[in-house]
């Protein structure tokens, strides 16, 4: 059975995109590719922005245990997460086939 992380309340949307955002970076660090993967992420951000925008708008999904602070018309934690999950693929990807 999965922890119950809940606990957290409206701050665990927050909690986890700092949790794994957290990952990301170390593994980032490890391989030696921060500079590469911000690009990267900087290069993705606004297609992301703009499909999470539109998901939100026509009520794809609804996030409940959040901050509640909007930034440019979108929750705070999904700007982290157009950035955490990317980080965290290259991370995986640099981690496994970096070096070669």
């Amino acid at each position: 059975m999965a922890p119950d992380i809940s606990v957290f309340g409206r701050y665990t949307y927050l909690v986890t995109e700092l949790f794994w955002g957290a990952i990301a970076f170390l593994l980032l660090r490890r391989a030696n590719a921060l500079r590469r993967a911000g690009a990267t992420i900087l290069a993705l951000y606004p297609i992301a922005y703009v499909w999470d925008r539109y998901t939100l708008a026509v009520g794809v999904f609804d996030i409940k245990l959040r901050t509640g602070i909007d930034v440019a018309g979108i929750p705070l934690e999904e700007h982290l997460f157009m950035a955490v999950v990317p980080g965290l693929v290259i991370a995986f990807h640099e981690t496994l086939f970096g070096s070669e």
